[in-house]
């Protein structure tokens, strides 16, 4: 009971794929904020495929060294993985950590460790269940991670089989020995984001297309969902369309997960969390609050527009010593002092709150464990007179009018039989538990923003706060 509380949400891992040690590694640093787990490479030569994964941030391994350990006239593509755990063995995560490799010859270094010379190797982003990876040796799997099952059913399978029959969610680059090409693909419903890139005359792929903006790199176009990308050696691609695709794209990417800086499906992340305040403003007038705040650093655009909405005054009330996010800490223990010890009251700000009433806006509820250190701070330390928390994320892990208790699966850690907050509780037990007055935007008033952003609710995933599952109406081989 105790680990459920203390832990936070945990969110997708980063991908990459480029043709330059030097892109590859920038552009992971770039996708730093979807994992810190773990992080990995793969250089895929002609004739051979070299990993080298470690525990912790990319820059935990100095790239000048990596250049001594992958000399670069001896590979033609990278692929990185930046790593927080959805499935596989948290106590045990290099074990699991990407790339995830078949053959090979293994040195392990404690926090490190390289696999030379593989036959295979695989980077993912998302999460697929076990019904979908039928057919293959479990023998021949050495961890719980199933990304490493979905390389086994590729190689057994083919890309064009796995993206026929599995509905996601994936977004994932796979090299095989016997092939040249690097092979990137996002499932049907584009649940998990992808994104086209070019570079120095050649063609990249990431996650988001903030890893291109940060590094002189252009985006072109967004993955498209049921496509194999062929990503030739020398930097040019080939696409070739297996299955029609049926829109189901995530809304927590756009509301917590993306760079607010990052553009997914055409739609500029920073617009969608602003619309998300100007919906929470006329949604919930608060005609008490003297000051608008928020939870750093995500939610920065919401507050400033609902402060401007509201006509209240905003005001930067904390600050992180450190761009980490706490639910991406490899334990408890680490994820607990994230939170303690990572956020603070700004200097002198305790005499412009005192016994002032202050909403404090949030991406997202899940657990409740952030907003408990914010309670502290502001009515233990700042006495302020009362403070608001809000969310633009509806309640997560309701049970749906269905009777289904809701959660993902689908690559973010809030499993169905979590211990939500808001799980059957009403709005006065749920601001009881918290020790102060919670609102949420409704998930009509997050459904009009996205639809005037033109994603009609038919093309999003929102099962987490109550919608159906992405996977319901997705005919099987189709």
């Amino acid at each position: 009971m105790l680990e459920q509380e203390l832990q936070g949400l945990r969110h997708n891992c980063g991908i990459v794929v480029a043709h330059t040690l030097h892109d590859v590694y920038s552009f992971g640093k770039a996708l730093q904020h979807r994992g810190r787990e773990a992080a990995g490479i793969a250089a895929i030569g002609y004739d051979r495929i070299d990993v080298a994964k470690w525990k912790g941030t990319v820059d935990r391994f100095d790239v000048t060294d990596l250049f001594k350990i992958f000399p670069g006239h001896q590979y033609h593509t990278y692929l990185m993985h930046i790593r927080y755990a959805t499935r596989g063995r948290k106590d045990q995560i290099l074990e699991d950590a990407h790339p995830h490799t078949i053959g090979g010859t293994q040195y392990d270094y404690g926090d490190h460790r390289f696999i030379m010379d593989c036959e295979a190797v695989i980077v993912h982003n998302g999460q697929v269940e076990d019904q979908y990876l039928q057919g293959i040796d479990l023998s021949d799997v050495k961890t719980g991670c199933d990304t490493e099952k979905i390389l086994h059913y590729i190689v057994n399978h083919g890309a064009r089989g796995f993206l026929k029959d599995v509905p996601g969610s994936f977004t994932l680059a796979m090299a095989d020995k016997r092939h040249k090409d690097v092979i990137v693909c996002r499932d049907k419903t584009g649940i998990k984001p992808g994104v086209l890139g070019w570079k120095d005359g050649k063609y990249v792929a990431a996650s988001e297309s903030i890893a291109f903006d940060k590094n002189g790199a252009e985006f072109r176009e967004d993955l498209e969902p049921g496509s194999i990308y062929y990503m030739h050696p020398q930097g040019n691609y080939t696409r070739q369309h297996v299955v029609d695709e049926i829109l189901k794209l995530c809304y927590f990417e756009y509301n917590y997960v993306a760079h607010m800086a990052s553009i997914l499906g055409g739609v500029n992340v920073r617009v969608v969390r602003q619309l998300m305040g100007e919906a929470l403003a006329e949604e919930h007038k608060l005609e008490d609050v003297d000051i608008v705040s928020y939870m750093p650093r995500c939610p920065q655009p919401a507050a400033r527009t609902m402060a401007q909405k509201l006509n209240k005054r905003f005001e930067y009330i904390f600050y992180k010593t450190r761009g980490e996010r706490a639910f991406q800490g490899s334990t408890l223990e680490e994820r607990a002092q994230s939170i303690s010890s990572n956020l603070f009251l700004m200097p002198g700000v305790e005499a412009k709150i005192k016994d002032k009433t202050v909403a404090v806006v949030d991406d997202s509820i899940i657990r409740g464990n952030n907003a408990m250190h914010i309670k502290h701070l502001l009515y233990d330390i700042a006495k302020v007179k009362k403070a608001y928390m809000v969310s633009y994320t509806p309640p997560v892990g309701i049970v749906g009018e269905d009777g289904v208790p809701r959660g993902c699966t689908f690559g973010v850690d809030m499993p169905p039989d979590d211990k939500f907050i808001a799980r059957d509780r009403t709005m006065n037990e749920i601001s009881a538990k918290m020790g102060m007055p919670v609102k949420y935007l409704s998930i009509n008033g997050m459904l009009k923003i996205f639809e005037r952003l033109g994603i009609p609710k038919e093309k999003l995933c929102y099962f987490c706060v109550g919608g159906e599952h992405p996977f319901k109406d997705i005919p099987e081989n189709k």
